[in-house]
């Protein structure tokens, strides 16, 4: 026990100090490298509000006698800057060379320097760089001819690794760096390196990858939207900002787009861990998300040029262009072969009387869609398993688990570990891909990758350890290290996703347009209805007359007559007087439920404790003698018309009280539950019960699963109940057990939910 609590200690720990690291405000480090200069001007004014203390090395004057000075008392005269500001687009929050200058003349540096400027965190940042020739410029002055050649040749690479290749090399034999890699990330933030070139003595990491918490959230935010970053000194005194905040807003000064922006101390010890003092990065973002990044390393301090910068943040441009035309070439041929897929899939459907039926005849393609080994569909009915899937059980109470999540889709490539409540699914998938086609009735498709161990090989053991402060401390071993990934499915490619959502649109329209035809149809059946109603009340009416004419007859011809006749003519006519009292009532309660379709509902609310207690009054007689214990509960109001939802709990509880016959004690039990859109009353007791297998019977008009002999009735009752409740927008249901009583619910929607 105290091990797996110095375990779960030492996980906390480690999350603490990520989450730590993650949380540095590295966009606002407060310091710059040394190796030029910053200055923080008012826009308006061009007064300095801030300065870098190593001013003084280049000005030979400290930092805080320049504030409030203005840029012109700083730079020679001549050079007017805000006539260059005006060369600045007003949207650029990249730094932009908008010339060189001198400082002032007594100045101890006479050399020309890079002037950068930018706009941001509502000051001017200004930026002074050492004027540098790069080592290996060309004759012709600049990199246009090797960009011109790069730019041609990038067609004739037939693979991103050539791609990537290519990149490097040029962009090696621009900056001069010993290591030049570049790699990419995956959908968990891991990048493996896909290219490479290396100067000897440089170890290679062609193949292996780098965690994810090597690059913690805020900096691959800022390698998103500041494409290249400079180290020139990985044991470079940081130079700190006078003062320490911006007047302006009062707080650390954004130096997220400055260039001599001062980086990590974490970051600096990783990168002498990796006996590397010199780094350029430049990001390739694609569809404005960090697809990869190039990294530059160099085992001495090295000085990257203006003009070098520039030509390599372009190679890195024209890169990230040329990935994402073939990434949206690739996503548009996969996303047709898609679409043949559904095509075909939905033709199945359609010429089908069902969306299982559809897909059962097409499993190949079923699969292929998807691209995985197994694939069920669930009905509400059936399991349909197709290819190399887990067992029936499971898959059942997987789409339990999925109907409690309540997603439209799920996609998991790591059972195990994503749906730990079914331990035995992975031992037979890997991953599961889902789609709801609906949550009501619980229809699925889900597809199933079986797992495939892999094997990873990280440029040093990818686990992180906590510094004696409590903070992330970086890694100190890039050896190669394997790791054997166990549980894990192939990823599902997001396309797959977005197809899988449009096959279930699809689904749905198809879905819309059966219902549309069965809502013609049943416009049609009402029709019908309320002919055959019409018909029904008609003939109920007219029958009413004759069958009340035979019943008093026969009772006048049994008083005037009795005592002529024979005991078998009196037999006889008891039992014409007995059909025809039977056949009235019958009469009767057919002109109720033809009523019940005809008159229109008088909403209200429904006080259902009074409603329960007015019929226990009225059907007293018909249990008067008997032994029953009512359990009623207190009822909540009901909304809906009185008359008739006291109709339905009258046939209800006249039912419970009729099938208990026999029972000693009777028990009745009247509920209700209060939904959020819907009360449910339910009326249960331990009476003859009825076999479930019948129960789609019990409300249909003249369906009886009791002999007359037994319990007397017309088989209206129920019919009628269903009636009022489907008139009310609710739900009407049964369970039951032969010899072990029965219940009844039915629902009426709540007032809030019907307006």
């Amino acid at each position: 026990m105290t091990g797996a609590f110095s375990s779960m200690t030492t996980d906390r720990t480690l999350a603490q100090a990520i989450e730590r690291c993650a949380q540095e405000p590295i966009q606002v480090p407060g310091s710059v490298q040394p190796h030029g200069f910053v200055l923080v001007l008012d826009p308006e004014h061009l007064q300095v509000l801030q300065a870098s203390e190593n001013i003084v090395q280049w000005l030979g004057t400290p930092a805080e006698s320049v504030l409030g000075c203005n840029f012109g008392e700083i730079v020679q005269a001549g050079f007017d800057l805000r006539q260059q500001l005006a060369r600045l687009p007003e949207d650029e929050v990249f730094p932009f060379h908008i010339g060189d200058v001198r400082l002032h003349d007594t100045a101890p540096c006479r050399k020309e320097l890079h002037l950068l400027v930018h706009r941001h965190d509502q000051v001017l940042i200004v930026e002074f760089e050492p004027h540098r020739v790069p080592e290996d410029l060309t004759a012709q002055g600049d990199y246009y001819p090797l960009v011109r050649t790069f730019v041609s040749s990038l067609h004739l690479a037939g693979s991103l690794e050539e791609l990537l290749q290519q990149t490097v090399i040029q962009l090696k034999r621009v900056t001069g760096f010993g290591r030049v890699k570049a790699y990419r990330f995956d959908a968990e933030g891991n990048g493996q390196v896909l290219a490479e070139v290396a100067d000897a003595g440089y170890p290679s990491f062609l193949g292996l990858c780098f965690p994810a918490s090597d690059i913690p959230r805020q900096a691959r935010e800022l390698y998103r939207v500041n494409r290249i970053r400079v180290i020139e000194d990985a044991n470079y005194q940081p130079s700190p900002l006078i003062p320490p905040l911006n007047p302006t807003t009062g707080k650390p000064l954004d130096m997220s787009f400055t260039s001599l922006r001062s980086v990590s101390p974490v970051h600096l010890q990783y990168m002498r861990n990796m006996d590397t003092l010199a780094s350029m990065s430049l990001s390739i973002v694609v569809d404005g998300k960090l697809w990869g990044l190039i990294s530059c390393h160099h085992a001495q301090p090295r000085s990257v040029a203006l003009r070098t910068r520039t030509a390599c943040e372009l190679l890195a441009s024209v890169l990230s262009l040329q990935i994402e035309s073939r990434e949206a070439h690739a996503r548009t041929h996969q996303l047709l072969e898609l679409r043949r897929y559904i095509v075909r899939m939905i033709s199945s459907m359609a010429d089908h009387d069902s969306v299982s039926e559809g897909l059962r005849t097409l499993p190949d393609v079923l699969l292929a869609f998807a691209g995985a080994q197994g694939a069920a569909i669930i009905s509400a009915e059936h399991c349909e398993l197709i290819g190399a899937v887990p067992p029936e059980a499971q898959v059942n109470a997987l789409v339990h688990w999925l109907a409690r999540q309540g997603e439209d889709v799920f996609q998991t490539d790591n059972v195990r570990r994503d749906v730990s409540e079914l331990p035995e699914l992975a031992e037979h998938v890997g991953g599961v891909l889902a789609v709801a086609i609906s949550k009501i009735h619980s229809h699925y498709l889900l597809w199933f990758r079986p797992e495939q161990v892999r094997s990873v090989q990280w440029a040093g053991q990818p686990t992180k350890e906590v510094a004696p402060l409590g903070n992330l401390a970086p890694r100190h071993s890039f050896e190669r290290w394997q790791e054997q990934l166990h549980g894990y499915c192939a990823p599902w490619d997001p396309l797959v996703i977005e197809g899988v959502m449009e096959l279930r649109n699809a689904v749905l329209g198809i879905v819309l347009r059966k219902a549309e035809e069965l809502a013609q149809m049943a416009n049609e059946l009402r029709r019908s209805n309320k002919e055959l109603e019409a018909f029904s009340y008609s003939v109920s009416h007219d029958l009413r007359a004759p069958l009340r004419h035979i019943a008093g007859y026969t009772e006048l011809l049994g008083e005037m007559e009795g005592d002529g006749l024979s005991e078998r003519g009196k037999r006889f006519l008891q039992h014409i007087g007995e059909a025809a009292h039977f056949a009235g009532n019958l009469v009767d309660n057919l002109l109720h439920f033809s009523h019940m379709g005809r008159s229109a509902l008088r909403m209200s609310e429904v006080d259902l404790n009074a409603l329960v207690e007015a019929i226990r009054a009225e059907l007293a007689p018909d249990y008067a003698g008997r032994e029953i214990i009512w359990d009623i509960a207190p009822l909540p109001r009901a909304y809906g018309d009185p008359a008739f939802i006291n109709l339905a709990l009258n046939n209800l509880v006249a039912n419970a009280i009729k099938y208990t016959r026999g029972r000693t004690p009777a028990r009745i039990e009247i509920t209700a539950v209060q939904h959020p859109t819907e009360t449910e009353v339910c009326i249960r007791d331990n009476g003859v019960g009825f076999d479930m297998a019948y129960a789609s019977k019990l409300f249909g008009v003249f369906q009886r699963l009791h002999r007359m002999e037994d319990f007397e009735g017309t088989g209206i009752g129920l019919a009628s109940v269903r009636r009022i409740i489907e008139r009310h927008d609710g739900r009407v249901w049964a369970e039951g057990q032969i010899d072990k009583g029965a219940s009844f619910h039915f629902t009426l929607p709540r007032p809030s939910a019907t307006h």
